[in-house]
């Protein structure tokens, strides 16, 4: 099964985003996590800021972080897509055909959420990020 998302990056306002887009559009912050609330290490500055979150109401769905402070992002280079699978094998066939000509900014890797992740940025500048739950 895959499903297609939509990833929405701040720079350190990622809580204030949601805040407005609640009020905006009805709905919940469904979950939220902070840096300083993962097992990992955070980058400076940015315990309070949300490593993941999601957004729901009625038919609308997205995603949204924090990026690092070091790695700020520009207005409008803030979206990225996300794919979740449940293969594997399938998640590999489809990171490796998009990052063929592209940049990879994160190899698949097992991760502390029970996933195997990776991410790239594809030929054409389009952001992705690949995500497949291996529990």
């Amino acid at each position: 099964m895959k499903n297609l998302n939509v990833y929405l990056h701040f720079n350190g306002n990622c809580q204030e985003a949601l805040n407005f887009y609640k009020d905006a559009l009805g709905g919940e912050i469904a979950s939220m996590q902070t840096y300083g609330q993962s097992p990992v290490e955070s980058p400076a500055g940015a315990q309070d800021y949300v490593m993941h979150a999601e957004f729901k109401s009625d038919g609308i769905y997205f995603m949204a972080g924090d990026t690092p402070p070091e790695n700020p992002v520009a207005p409008g280079s803030n979206v990225t897509l996300s794919i979740n699978l449940d293969d594997k094998a399938e998640q590999t066939r489809i990171f490796d055909k998009l990052s063929v000509g592209g940049h990879v900014t994160m190899e698949l890797q097992d991760t502390f959420w029970g996933a195997r992740f990776g991410m790239l940025d594809d030929k054409f500048g389009v952001s992705w990020m690949l995500n497949c739950d291996t529990q």
